[in-house]
């Protein structure tokens, strides 16, 4: 008898209850209990189709099957609807158990071919196509035991049947893998969003850092050296004194604002809250950065050849002002007293050159240095590289230290 469209689709239905074998995990799974009931209405459907099947035989027939016949038929049937409980642990096994139920029991082919569903669903195409094969000499040694049915009839009327069971598993199995597949690329897509956004936080908070560090460290080297100056002149007139003491109130609450600034970017859960930041310095602002330098007692020849005229792209004179201020820096903390000579010249494409040079202090006037990682020459080399420029660092021929970089001017 064959099987209506809304019978197979629930047919269809039951092999996708669980997947605990499925060869990739199963992102649909179901709670163990709701498998459980799933398990029990297979062998309910298993057992009314086995007793509908097996409805012609005995009342269709002019030559009806002897109770033997029938006692065998039964108990094939029930074997093989029992044997469903376990499809999805062993379902080669289990379809393979049902279809032979079959050659003897005609109550057992519905049976057979749920578990043929289900081992579809469960296990890769070559076991299913090997077991669907399968029921061809299945069904004909059961045409040869059955009085009542020739070889064409029961093939021609079960065999569409296995090949709607296996399609449907194929399918079933194919859209769970499907699902998998997105559900995995979307994890990774997250995963891959996620870790560029923490790559990008972690590239601005070290650039942040670099920059807290260039900042702060040459406003705190103008502090020292302002305060410097006072314990080295405690006679200074009060007029001087008092200059200085307004050099030293405006220099820290320079390095407060920027402070602020920078500890505001940086402040947790601050995304969507507007951060006052400081204008970026500019090449034009390194005269007014050399001027400061000589106000707080350094002494300092300047000299910068780069045309009026010339628009200067923020990031290089960002980082030609940045290399000055380090080197100035790195002077008030290591070379007190010493002269320094500042030079920038370029064009566009031709590049920019600075160069900051110092006489290396005596060792009897190391104890006045002040304390320094060496961080700012790291973050020196990090800027010029990422510029695409060149830094060079050492002594020179006559004994100076010298701080020299070319960068590219890309008009």
């Amino acid at each position: 008898m064959p099987l209506s469209p809304s019978t197979w689709t629930a047919v269809g239905h039951i092999p996708a209850a669980g997947s605990d074998d499925l060869a990739l995990p199963d992102p649909m799974r179901r709670h163990v209990g709701r498998e459980r009931v799933v398990d029990a209405a297979v062998l309910v459907l298993a057992v009314v189709l086995g007793a509908l099947f097996l409805t012609p035989e005995l009342h269709d027939n002019p030559d009806p099957w002897s109770t033997r016949q029938i006692a065998v038929d039964v108990a094939g049937g029930v074997v093989a609807c029992a044997a469903l409980w376990w499809r999805r642990r062993w379902p080669v096994g289990v379809a393979v158990l049902t279809m032979l139920a079959g050659v003897v029991s005609s109550s057992a082919t519905p049976a057979g071919l749920l578990a043929l569903s289900s081992l579809a669903v469960h296990r890769p195409v070559r076991p299913t196509v090997l077991v669907g094969l399968l029921w061809v000499p299945s069904l004909l040694a059961y045409a040869a035991y059955s009085p009542t049915t020739g070889p064409g009839a029961v093939v021609a009327f079960v065999m569409p049947l296995v090949l709607a069971a296996c399609g449907w598993g194929m399918f079933i199995r194919a859209r769970r893998q499907l699902l998998l597949s997105l559900r995995e690329r979307a994890l990774r897509a997250e995963a891959d969003q996620e870790l560029h956004e923490e790559q990008a936080r972690t590239a601005e908070r070290t650039r942040i850092a670099r920059e807290m560090h260039d900042v702060l460290a040459h406003r705190i080297s103008m502090i020292a050296l302002h305060a410097g100056g006072l314990e080295l002149r405690p006679d200074l007139p009060s007029a001087e004194i008092r200059e200085t003491a307004v050099l030293l109130r405006s220099t820290a609450g320079q390095a407060l604002e920027e402070l602020r600034s920078v500890i505001g970017v940086l402040r947790e859960g601050s995304v969507n809250e507007p951060v006052d930041v400081a204008p970026q310095p500019a090449l034009g602002d390194i005269p007014r950065l050399v001027e400061e330098t000589r106000r707080a007692g350094m002494d300092i020849e300047f000299e910068m050849d780069v045309a009026q005229d010339v628009q200067v792209p923020a990031p290089l004179g960002r980082d030609a002002y940045r290399i000055v201020q380090e080197a100035l820096t790195n002077i008030g903390k290591h070379a007190r007293g010493t002269p320094a000579a500042v030079r920038v010249a370029g064009a566009p494409v031709a590049g920019l050159h600075i160069s900051v040079r110092n006489p290396q202090p005596s060792p009897a006037r190391s104890d006045t240095t002040l304390p320094g990682a060496g961080a700012g020459l790291v973050g020196l080399r990090e800027r010029v590289a990422l510029a695409g420029g060149t830094l060079s660092l050492g002594a020179d021929e006559v004994g100076n230290f010298v701080v020299e970089a070319d960068l590219p001017w890309h008009p």
